[in-house]
């Protein structure tokens, strides 16, 4: 079985740098204007959709009562919002092609 990695900004940078050719900073700088448009458009509750990765929305949930799963004592969830994120058909199409080829 493959080990698990984990992709991180530097790496997006990175990749940005050696395909596009800019400097490292510069590259840097639009990897995270990027995270910040669909940051900034999430905050105002917008949904962001890329189209053939993704759509991210923001889901209020209402107030409702749980239990501590300790205790199971009844406890109050206060109303809030969630992100999120359902992949587009193209993504889920790519990941389980190479789940089957792998």
């Amino acid at each position: 079985m493959a080990e698990h990695q984990t992709l991180t900004r530097a790496d997006l940078c990175e990749a940005v740098h050696e395909d596009v050719g800019l400097s490292r900073q510069e590259c840097s700088a639009m990897v995270e204007r990027t995270l910040e448009l669909i940051i900034e458009s999430l905050e105002r509750g917008e949904t962001v959709k890329l189209s053939g990765f993704g759509v991210f929305q923001v889901r209020e949930k209402r107030a409702r009562m749980g239990r501590n799963p300790k205790t199971g004592q009844p406890a109050a969830i206060h109303p809030r919002r969630v992100i999120s994120f359902r992949a587009s058909q193209i993504m889920k199409g790519r990941v389980h092609d190479a789940v089957v080829s792998a």
